[in-house]
């Protein structure tokens, strides 16, 4: 269990990084902190429940999606025709629900979930992100088409990081 102190400087942490959400687990107990609206929200739930709010100095905004998307594009020249085409033929972006690591199949032998061209459906399994140690299958919330993957397996995502683009059905 975490003392006050840790939580406090948690909180601190968060609140000057550019994360809004973060999970810890520790022993059956888990601390959610959650950065929405200009505020720090902190739910503790193993056997009872506290909340601790605090207002943040400044929220900042999170402008490393675009940072991240543009060093991929250089890397995979050999689809430079494609790729163009497919950053305007889209209807819906699937984003990291969570800060943690892209994997885009359940073990590194394994074939990806999906690739470029790929139909999914909306309760479809897109990729994993891991966190903490634990592997959160991600979804792609709508019927489509996959134009594009815009993560490397094994890359570090923010939250609402665009992971794959998808021309809807």
């Amino acid at each position: 269990m975490l003392k006050v102190q840790e939580v406090r400087e948690l909180i601190k942490l968060i609140d000057e990084s550019s994360i809004s959400d973060f999970t810890y687990e520790s022993n059956g107990t888990t601390i959610t902190l959650k950065k929405s609206n200009g505020e720090v929200v902190t739910v503790n739930q193993p056997h009872t429940e506290q909340k601790v709010v605090e207002q943040p100095k400044a929220v900042s905004a999170e402008p490393k999606a675009e940072v991240t998307e543009e060093p991929k594009e250089e890397v995979k020249s050999e689809k430079t025709e494609e790729k163009p085409a497919s950053q305007t033929d889209f209807d819906h972006e699937i984003v990291s629900p969570m800060v943690g690591t892209f994997y885009e199949s359940p073990s590194p032998d394994d074939d990806p979930y999906v690739k470029e061209g790929d139909i999914v459906e909306s309760n479809s399994v897109v990729c994993i992100v891991e966190a903490m140690k634990l592997f959160n299958e991600i979804e792609a919330e709508v019927k489509g088409e996959i134009v594009e993957r815009l993560v490397d397996n094994g890359e570090l995502v923010e939250y609402g990081q665009p992971l794959f683009r998808v021309k809807k059905k």
